[in-house]
């Protein structure tokens, strides 16, 4: 009877919700987006065109590593123990490499995008090296030792590389090694980078070749900030080591902002420098950063990171140098110092080498956003996995303290938008996602959304994605991002099915409101039927952005000044590489607080409110303003507080919208439909205003009326009272007005505290409270063609539904696990049951109520190629193996790393077995009648995979002897065979000459 009571009140004569029962309350996870905690490491693979993100361990969730490629495609790898951390991230040929805060190794296979195994070594891991050629990863320790672990038997091998700075120099304290890279042409050299100084170590020798060691002599500047230490001699702890990509020369980088090159022949100093100055380990004045107060300098902070880059000639180089700026600047981002040309080094003097590094042919500063520093960099190279990563990179991508991403094109330093060219989730990060707001857009109007832009190539081509159901979803649900740049990007979320259009639309919303700083968006409203955004900043701008034509592509032309309160054109203040998109249209500079409240109709107007207490109305037919007003002019003053009594004058509390929403259908004394606005404020009131076209072709709104309610309203849902379908203001039920259409409307307006069923504008209609928890967010959900229901989020941390017009309880579900309940209140519930809520600062989640249980995989996507081949890795010149460098191969890394004794590795069983085949089917070829019957016993031979080291050598030995005896006697018979032809050329020639001469002759004779 509940519904026949309130149904009656609110004006419902039909029980909407009739089909819907708990049964059907189930959840169903979609899909994650984002990265759930802070980035700490970020690894690409130039060869399957992947790249990969490992977080740390926070409240927000475990320590994992995210797996991207093209479009959507992702996996989330867990690492063993869910309390670690990414520390340090390497692909390795088709296996991922991970060392976590636990001082485990995981080997993560790409191929089946699971965990092959995780080692704890017997110290603490500081460092690691691989190369896609051998089948070891180098493990550095902070004890100093040097460890190799068998990436194809999971195993740690008995190949161990002693502190050699601590033989060397045994009073060192400082000896864990924090740098590992093998030679980029002689794998058979490792440079080892310790605490105190680098060392260079010969596999092939077993012993340590030149030792780096960094002493800043006294009256030297060194790279100390701190004029006081020039008069003692230093010991600049190390921080990174790198090759010279030929490896000609060593790079070392230290605490101190010291840079110092080194002639990997002899050990010498070639040159010594800071990103400032140069020669800074002779005696002399230096140059120093003075702090904020006088007397005082500034600290400067240590190289993080080196990468010495090669463009497609390895000579041709440059350092990319992160950290050694001083405390005092804003911004401290990455130096470029463009080299050049390497001078010949076997006819250059020494000063050219000097003066080569001394005077680099550009120094830059690669930019970064104001108060950020950059402590990590990582290149994206075109193509080759070699050179340590550096060889002819496309693109940096910089990691900020805060955990943010930068992406910088190279060697130029211009920024470059994620959108597109990375991963989605990589965008949420790209600086941080600050807001989100979900929309329904028609899926035809959403698949022609494809904005033009220009872009270079994009960084990630791997990867497949899974096989996703083809669903028949009238509206995408298509999420509107705001980040701490001013830029918004708009994106398909989906519902659990293949997303047809997984471009992302992008807006610079900084540019049109005509400055770079202090652009927080606050509120955004996406009319998917007009493609048109409207967007509400934190300083009380309102932009609203038109799918259009660039009439001036390529151009930027100057802002002009915005004017206040009052509607500015911004419709020149375009984006140069974007030809066709969402394009600046129009500004309303309110100036009266941020935006709390924005809804952009389908049927062109908007209406925004602002925390100073006014509502403004926009008609963009104009566009003009057609309304202004503040809240308390039309919302007097609650007349109950008139019962208490208080010696004080009460203060009137501050009152603002927080909830806009149009509609179309009958007033409760009216005789016809119009357009309605209704606006919900903190306090409880809901005002309904009608707009009415005038004899000039412009809209006016008037006010319909005014109720109170018992709380914040977070929500207002026009609906049918006959049907239960949506009465939002549409395009369609707009068009209908001209014809008399009459809607028989009512209004479910649902508060923190509650929810009220009514007819507007001033009837009480039904109510329900919700007396153990408060609501979040709601809205009215439709179940298929089962009936509709109000779908809320509570404090309890659970999604519950309430039938109509009954308002009794159906089901509830629990999803504190899948989202934040503190952030209950920015999440987004769609008609068709779908939730999109935050996890995190910088994850989302999208789950549905109405489900079937579904579980989200995250390891569905394929990601490896097996047809994508590494490339050689690049070996020793002519010259240097006539100065008496020995060539070592990868085959004999696995003889000197791996020992005698180590079997053969998969990858060379799997060419041996390619070898056998290929010979097998030459055999048959060559003759037809050889089979398996003509043997006595077959197989004759063990086959290779139940063979030994040794007996595999010796077999390959004998073959090939065997082959070299065939190939003697192949080259006899052919000898042989070229005589015989010879002497049959010989005979045919003295048969054609006697034949000549006898036709002569007989000729003479009459024959």
């Amino acid at each position: 009877m509940a519904h026949l009571l309130r149904g009656k009140q609110a004006g419902i004569s039909y029980d909407l919700s009739q089909g819907l029962g708990p049964d059907l309350f189930v959840l169903d996870h979609v899909r994650d987006y984002g990265i759930n905690s802070k980035v700490t490491q970020v690894a690409y693979d130039p060869v399957q065109s992947l790249l990969a993100i490992g977080t740390s361990e926070s409240k927000y969730g475990a320590g994992q590593i995210y797996v991207f490629g093209q479009k959507r495609v992702e996996v989330v790898l867990p690492l063993p123990n869910r309390s670690a951390s990414v520390k340090i991230l390497h692909f390795c040929a088709d296996k991922l490499l991970c060392v976590d805060s636990k001082n485990d190794l995981s080997v993560f296979s790409l191929e089946t995008r699971k965990l092959l195994n995780a080692h704890s070594p017997p110290a603490k891991i500081t460092a690691l090296h691989s190369d896609p050629t051998i089948d070891y990863a180098l493990l550095g320790t902070q004890q100093g030792d040097v460890y190799a672990y068998d990436l194809d038997r999971e195993a740690l091998t008995p190949f161990k590389i002693s502190n050699l700075w601590r033989d060397r120099f045994p009073r060192s304290r400082l000896t864990s090694v924090v740098a590992l890279s093998l030679h980029p042409r002689d794998i058979g050299s490792l440079l080892i980078g310790y605490n105190a100084g680098a060392v260079i170590y010969s596999f092939k020798q077993n012993k340590a070749l030149h030792f780096f060691h960094y002493l800043v002599p006294k009256g030297a500047p060194g790279g100390d900030s701190d004029p006081a230490s020039v008069f003692k001699e230093r010991e600049p702890p190390l921080t990174q080591a790198v090759w010279h990509p030929t490896g000609t020369f060593v790079l070392t980088g230290h605490e101190d902002g010291s840079i110092v090159v080194w002639d990997a022949k002899d050990g010498r100093i070639v040159q010594a420098r800071t990103v400032q100055d140069a020669d800074v380990n002779k005696p002399g004045p230096g140059s120093f950063s003075p702090g904020a107060v006088d007397g005082s300098f500034a600290l400067k902070s240590p190289i993080f990171k080196i990468a010495w880059c090669a463009n497609q000639d390895p000579d041709d180089t440059a350092i990319l140098v992160a950290g050694g700026q001083p405390s005092n600047i804003s911004a401290k981002s990455l130096t470029l110092f463009e080299l050049g040309r390497t001078p010949v080094y076997a006819t250059a003097s020494w000063q050219v080498l000097s003066d080569h590094f001394e005077n680099p042919k550009r120094q830059r500063i690669l930019p970064c956003p104001p108060g950020s520093e950059v402590v990590d960099l990582f290149l994206i190279p075109r193509s080759s996995p070699h050179y340590a990563g550096c060889h002819d990179p496309i693109a940096i991508i910089a990691l900020l303290a805060s955990g943010e991403l930068i992406t910088l094109s190279f060697p130029s330093g211009m920024p470059i938008t994620p959108t597109n060219q990375l991963h989605l989730s990589m965008t949420l990060v790209h600086p941080y996602v600050n807001y989100a707001n979900l929309s329904p857009v028609e899926r035809t109007r959403w698949l022609g959304m494809t904005e033009k832009r220009e872009h270079g190539p994009p960084f990630l081509n791997g990867g497949a994605e899974a096989i996703h159901p083809l669903k028949r979803f009238e509206n995408r649900n298509i999420v509107q991002t705001a980040h701490a740049d001013g830029t918004v990007r708009l994106w398909d979320a989906g519902h659990a099915d293949e997303i047809e259009n997984p471009a992302l639309l992008q807006i610079d919303v900084a540019r049109a409101v005509g400055r770079q700083e202090h652009v927080h968006v606050t509120q955004t409203s996406f009319a998917g039927a007009a493609s048109e955004l409207s967007v509400g900043l934190k300083t009380g701008e309102v932009a609203v952005f038109r799918w259009n034509v660039n009439k001036h592509p390529g151009q930027e032309l100057p802002p002009s000044e915005n004017k206040p309160q009052t509607l500015t054109n911004i419709t020149e203040r375009n984006e140069a590489a974007l030809k066709e998109g969402l394009l600046p249209f129009t500004l309303l500079d309110e100036g009266n607080g941020p935006v709390t409240a924005l809804k952009h109709s389908d049927v062109g107007f908007v209406a925004a409110g602002f925390e100073g207490g006014s509502l403004a109305v926009i008609d963009l037919r104009g566009p003009a303003v057609i309304y202004r007003a503040s809240i308390q002019e039309f919302i007097k003053t609650d007349k109950r507080s008139s019962f208490r009594k208080s010696s004080t004058q009460a203060v009137p509390k501050a009152e603002w919208p927080t909830c806009i929403e149009f509609s179309v259908m009958t007033l409760e004394d009216d005789d016809y439909s119009s357009i309605l606005l209704h606006v919900g404020t903190n306090i409880g009131h809901l005002a309904t205003f009608k707009l009415l076209p005038e004899s000039s072709g412009r809209y006016s709104v008037k006010l319909a009326g005014v109720c109170s309610l018992d709380g914040k309203i977070i929500r207002v849902c026009p609906m049918h009272a006959d049907s239960g379908h949506p009465a939002y203001a549409s395009q369609s039920s707009v068009a209908n007005l001209r014809s008399g259409s009459k809607i028989n409307g009512v209004l479910l307006a649902v508060t923190s505290s509650g929810a009220r069923l009514f007819r507007p504008a001033t009837s009480r209609g039904a109510h329900k409270s919700f007396d153990h928890f408060l609501c979040d967010s709601a809205t009215v959900v439709r179940y298929e063609d089962r009936g509709y229901a109000l779908v809320g989020l509570y404090g309890d941390g659970c999604v519950r539904a309430y039938s109509l017009p009954a308002l009794k309880e159906i089901g509830s579900v629990n999803v504190s696990d899948l989202l934040d309940v503190r952030r209950f209140s920015d999440a987004v519930i769609t008609n068709t049951g779908d939730v999109f809520g935050w996890r995190g600062p910088a994850e989302m989640a999208l789950i549905n109520v109405f489900g079937t249980g579904l579980q989200f995989d995250r390891t569905k996507d394929m990601l490896l190629n097996p047809d994508l081949l590494i490339p050689p890795r690049p070996t020793i010149s002519n010259i240097q193996w006539i100065s008496g460098t020995q060539h070592v191969t990868a085959a004999d890394m696995d003889l000197l790393i791996g020992g005698p004794d180590r079997p053969p590795s998969k990858r060379q069983l799997a060419q041996n077995r390619a070898e056998a085949e290929q010979q097998r089917r030459a055999a048959t070829r060559g003759n037809p009648s050889a089979s398996s019957s003509a043997h006595t016993s077959y197989p004759t031979q063990v086959p290779p995979s139940q063979e030994g080291w040794g007996a595999w050598a010796t077999r390959q030995l004998n073959e090939r002897t065997e082959k070299l005896g065939v190939m003697g006697d192949s080259i006899d018979n052919l000898s042989q065979n070229s005589a015989g032809w010879a002497d049959d050329v010989n005979k045919f020639v003295g048969k054609q000459k006697r034949g000549l001469v006898m036709g002569a002759v007989k000729s003479k004779f009459g024959f």
